[in-house]
């Protein structure tokens, strides 16, 4: 294997528009975490670069229903995404954001260099086009009916539902997400990067150099190289973005799959004045973690860009992962199927290391996994818990019971079979640790720690040195050999302690520095090259008190999380359902500035265009009746949820809605209001709700409620 100088490490650059979930921290983050610790404690160079990814269509989405601007989006989720990675520990030596300054210049002078070398394609195409806000659409802003199977609300470039790769021509009876206008075409320019003309070099490099590379990863370039690559447009018409650096680009800018990997290089830039010596001197080796959605862009398309560029080092492994569901299903942002890390730190207060060890030894390495809440109890409880905290909870406690709190001598020649057995397995560890992590392996080598605490465990066991405590009594005659008996165990399970300091380390650093403390030691002793020692605890020293590593997780916790996954869903639902049946205001954008500018009245309210046409039998399927609110209060641990009853003149009903944002309870009693009342029941935290009452919103985005004149009694049909 070629030796490197230097490492650097990036991890993919998260959208700025939304708060990170468990799905991303097991899919790349943690794993370049591990790494980055790893080589760190060999006292390597290494670097780990993250940051925001904050342009893109997935930003001006979100900006539109928050009602904010694009800026004001991704200084809210940067912030919050960055806490929640420094919470869970990812060590970062930078985490930056696609918005600064600095990698504005850096991006737009990488495209200039190409387009100065004539690298780019100018190509006049037809692209839709929505005539209502005057915008093109990127395929995100299109929606339609999946071809492949039928879903109404796929996108221009995927259908969520299946899973198919798609193109907004491939979408039946398209519409604008902006206006809900059917698109049109209508012609404009964008520079195109000739990918075509890397395929045979891509092929060489990949399929040749790189036969190392994991196996999703390969197979999955030698698949787009097998089909040929075409050119691929590295502009887009927006206003959000960077702006493409050339005088006849006006309304223009960088593709953003252009300028995220570039974010690496800007990032580097602000971490280091040497920025260069990690990307453009060959001593230097680039290792991108990533999820499986982003192995063409990370290991063809960025790749390409390096080698056109020409003064770049290349990715010399790209150890992607798949993806993590949860709980049987694929996480959806949209259904709020998801474990969020900042939720999850709040409610598991000091687990964080819990959380690392789980989604690492359950890591989708070679195939999508599965978290559930269950098999994350049994992990920490029966693993973590059970076998790595409890031999080293009972290591301390019998070394100060039996040895007074001081680290035992080692009666070399009293060793037996199980002392010289339990001194290989520590020797022997490290390198299996090691050649596990250097081959991207993290499960494999999670598991050769916790299996040395287990071999810890067994040896213990077999030892009992409170049994052997128990027979030095004054009259035995073999006291003082049952105390260097027990010396030995317990020096050889404090060696193996240290030991499991060092190497549990890259995967739980926090439980590591707890280790620390309680050996009352230095943190250099966590340097690698002490792995495999004996000696690392001085005899007679005097350690700490134990303290508990880990603590158990208890049912009620499990079932809090699962009730509150299941609610977060179900309230999700009733918001789109709410969505749909309000009036709802269109959000100005910078991307619907056209709009805006029709309203002459300051203030003025732009309404959301009619939808498509129904039928009245389609109408008359909906039993609308006016009610009146008689209760109202809060449902627990659901910021978003009130429980109503409601007296519908014929019953009194029950309806969960998610208004507690906008109305306090008290205010509520006596409120007149229209319920759909034909509505199919549903469960949320636990309540059957039976109707949706109808709200509407005003132009500064307050709810309001929808009602029947106050003397219209209760039960009335509304037709």
């Amino acid at each position: 294997m070629k030796e490197y100088k230097r490492t650097l490490i990036t991890a993919a650059l998260p959208y700025a528009n939304g708060p990170v979930h468990i799905g991303h921290l097991a899919g790349c983050y943690i794993p370049a975490d591990i790494y980055a610790r790893y080589l760190r404690a060999q006292k390597k160079d290494v670097k780990l670069i993250g940051g925001s990814d904050e342009h893109g269509v997935p930003i001006t989405i979100r900006a539109m229903k928050e009602g904010l601007s694009p800026q004001d989006i991704v200084d809210k989720y940067h912030a919050q995404i960055k806490e929640s990675f420094e919470q869970m520990g990812i060590s970062f030596d930078i985490y930056s954001r696609t918005s600064n300054p600095v990698h504005h210049q850096t991006a737009a002078d990488f495209f200039k260099v190409l387009y100065d070398k004539g690298l780019f394609e100018e190509r006049e195409t037809e692209q839709y086009y929505d005539e209502k806000t005057h915008t093109f659409l990127a395929d995100r802003y299109i929606t339609g009916t999946c071809p492949v199977c039928g879903n109404p609300g796929a996108f221009g470039d995927q259908c969520e539902k299946c899973g198919s790769s798609l193109s907004p021509e491939q979408l039946i009876n398209p519409r604008s997400t902006l206006s809900d206008a059917i698109p049109v075409k209508k012609k404009t320019k964008h520079w195109y990067f000739p990918l075509q003309n890397y395929e045979a070099w891509l092929k060489e490099w990949i399929l040749e150099d790189h036969k190392e590379w994991k196996a999703n990863v390969y197979g999955q370039c030698k698949s787009w190289l097998d089909n040929g690559l075409q050119p691929r447009a590295m502009t887009r018409d927006s206003n959000w973005g960077i702006k493409v650096p050339l005088p006849d680009a006006e309304g223009k800018v960088l593709y953003v799959w252009f300028d995220a990997p570039i974010g690496y290089i800007s990032a580097t830039k602000e971490l280091t004045d040497q920025w260069a010596d990690y990307w453009c001197q060959e001593d230097t080796r680039l290792v991108h973690f990533i999820g499986k959605d982003n192995i063409v862009f990370h290991c063809i398309i960025f790749p390409a860009m390096l080698k056109a560029h020409g003064n770049f080092v290349l990715p010399d492994n790209v150890p992607a992962n798949e993806f993590l569901n949860i709980e049987g299903q694929k996480v959806s942002t949209s259904r709020n199927w998801a474990v969020w890390v900042h939720e999850y730190v709040k409610d598991f207060p000091g687990c964080e290391d819990a959380l690392r060890y789980v989604l690492c030894s359950n890591a989708p390495e070679t195939k999508d996994n599965d978290f559930t809440w269950k098999d994350f109890q049994d992990r920490i409880n029966n693993e973590l818990v059970s076998i790595f905290g409890n031999f080293v909870n009972r290591t301390f406690v019998l070394m100060h019971k039996l040895c007074g709190g001081k680290v035992p001598k080692l009666h070399t020649e009293l060793l037996d079979e199980a002392d010289k057995t339990l001194i290989s397995d520590i020797q022997q560890a490290e390198a299996k640790v090691q050649t596990a992590l250097e081959n991207f392996r993290f499960r494999d080598a999670l598991f050769e720690v916790i299996d040395l605490s287990r071999k810890g465990n067994k040896y213990m066991q077999e030892k009992e040195p409170w049994i052997l405590a128990k027979q030095m009594t004054a009259e035995n005659p073999e006291a003082a050999v049952l105390q260097q008996r027990i010396d030995n165990c317990l020096h050889l399970c404090l060696q193996l302690t240290a030991n499991l300091a060092i190497l549990i380390n890259p995967f739980l650093p926090q439980t590591a520095q707890k280790m620390l403390h309680m050996m009352k030691v230095v943190e250099r002793m966590l340097d690698w090259e002490n792995a495999g020692k004996i000696n690392l605890l001085s005899v007679g020293y005097t350690l700490r008190a134990p303290e508990l590593l880990f603590r158990k997780i208890e049912d009620a916790e499990i079932e809090a999380q699962l009730q509150k996954l299941r609610a977060g869903s179900e309230a999700a639902a009733v918001s789109n359902q709410l969505s749909a049946v309000s009036s709802q205001p269109s959000v100005i954008s910078d991307q619907q500035s056209a709009v805006s500018n029709q309203s002459s009245a300051v203030g003025e309210q732009v309404q959301a265009p009619v939808k498509s046409e129904i039928t009245f039998d389609d109408f008359a399927k909906i039993d609308l009746r006016t009610g009146t609110i008689l209760t109202a209060e809060k449902v627990q641990k659901a910021d978003k949820l009130l429980k109503l009853e409601i007296d519908l003149g014929f019953e009194k009903r029950t309806i969960v809605s998610g208004i507690a944002l906008h109305f306090a309870p008290e205010t509520l009693p006596g409120k007149k209001v229209v319920v759909v009342a034909n509505l199919a029941p549903r469960k949320m935290r636990g309540i059957e709700s039976n109707g949706m009452i109808l709200m509407a919103e005003d132009a500064e985005g307050k709810l309001v409620f929808v009602a029947a004149d106050e003397k219209a009694p209760n039960g009335v049909a509304i037709s």
